[in-house]
């Protein structure tokens, strides 16, 4: 292809397709550009949960302090893998900082002025892009399986609802009354009311790309590599691609990091490898997602299947999915439902992760004619409407929304 638009939006998971699909909706021309399917990768393997509860950075005192352990146990929640250490250790060294508790926690009231407005503003997306029916308002459950474990998660519960977060605490029975399929022996759980969740979170981007076309934008099937700025706009080359824009927004999630420097910005971006695994039936055992605090993953009811999805693993983009990894999720779902059989399928797909746990929104430093969208972690399903907007801001000149300059590239 050789053109130019006005926008053009690299990558076309669910924060790409959100931002294009707000700027389309302005009237805005746009180009989406993306090798891949619409809304194939992490947009659509995910927990499906919009996560108005998420305000913990991945990095907080209490990693610091296991980080070794972590990272070294291959049954841990948060690995690695040893082949790509030594490239990952600039990006473990910003994390360790930022877990300090100063840094923790300035990140965390960062994370919860940007996911405020998260719910509210998927309501009004999915209704007006017929996604109302995938939507779910039943919550979500973070699941103690001892009474040890519920009491030390008391500081836990403290800090959240400090930080604006809704929450319930539930006894044992009243877990089991809410979730009868869970076998519930002591404990407890916290339950959180404003949380939404997806039955399909892939069916939903997938209506969420077909608003964005109905509305103006036009999608092309090609790799952006390269990015230049010209006196006619920003140039964008690649396999399938040739086009100067006015405005380039990376959006490519984790393969935006190549992109950003050739903008100008050395953004410490590397790659969460993230697995699901998927059981086949008509009546999932659950109604909302459940994470067993113990294991570190989600128990998702998806329409007409049971979703296990979760935990971290810093790999990078090349290495072959882990085996060990399904292993785990397979073994720490049978420990939650010993019945289940082997599974119908597996998934891995990329999270791009900053060690601050915050994604990247904003202008490039060399100017507002390059545009990054990308960095959000585990919480990218939830804040694509707030990200497209916090753009829209930008491009549309609207007032700025809180938490903006917490996001800023040049924040590095």
């Amino acid at each position: 292809m050789s053109e130019s638009a006005e926008i053009a939006v690299v990558g076309a998971g669910v924060v790409g397709l959100a931002i294009a699909h707000r700027l389309a909706s302005a009237g805005r021309e746009v180009v989406v550009i993306d090798p891949a399917q619409p809304g194939s990768g992490a947009s659509y393997g995910n927990a499906g949960t919009v996560a108005d509860y998420a305000v913990q950075p991945v990095g907080t005192p209490d990693v610091l302090r296991n980080l070794p352990s972590l990272l070294l146990d291959r049954n841990s929640p948060l690995a690695i893998r040893t082949a790509a250490l030594p490239s990952l250790a600039p990006w473990l060294w910003r994390f360790a900082r930022q877990s300090l508790p100063g840094a923790a926690r300035r990140n965390a009231m960062a994370l919860a002025a940007l996911l405020a407005d998260a719910a509210p503003r998927w309501r009004s997306l999915s209704a007006d892009i017929d996604g109302g029916a995938i939507l779910q308002d039943r919550g979500c459950l973070y699941w103690y399986r001892t009474d040890r474990a519920l009491a030390a998660a008391e500081a836990d519960f403290r800090f959240r609802r400090s930080c604006g977060v809704a929450m319930e605490r539930l006894t044992a029975p009243e877990l089991a009354a809410l979730e009868p399929g869970l076998p519930v022996d002591g404990g407890g759980a916290a339950f959180f009311p404003g949380a939404l969740f997806m039955t399909d979170p892939g069916k939903m981007v997938g209506r969420l790309a077909n608003a964005a076309a109905a509305r103006g934008a036009t999608f092309v099937a090609g790799r952006v590599t390269l990015l230049s700025r010209r006196p006619g706009g920003v140039r964008l080359g690649g396999p399938g691609v040739a086009l100067t824009a006015r405005h380039a927004i990376i959006a490519a999630g984790a393969h935006s990091r190549d992109l950003a420097r050739q903008a100008g910005d050395r953004i410490p971006l590397e790659t969460e490898r993230g697995y699901h695994l998927e059981w086949d039936m008509d009546v999932p055992p659950l109604t909302r997602p459940v994470c067993p605090t113990d294991r570190g993953f989600y128990i998702c009811p998806m329409a007409g299947r049971l979703r296990v999805a979760g935990t971290v693993e810093l790999g990078g983009l090349d290495a072959p999915p882990s085996p060990h990894r399904i292993a785990r999720l397979r073994e720490g779902a049978r420990s939650v439902f010993a019945g289940l059989p082997d599974p119908d399928r597996d998934w891995m797909g990329f999270r791009p992760s900053i060690p601050d746990s915050l994604p990247v929104i904003g202008p490039s430093s060399r100017g507002a004619d390059v545009l990054f969208a990308f960095g959000h972690g585990h919480i990218g399903l939830t804040l694509a409407p707030v990200t497209a907007e916090m753009i829209a801001a930008q491009i549309l000149g609207n007032a700025p929304l809180p938490g903006a300059a917490a996001v800023r590239a040049q924040r590095f």
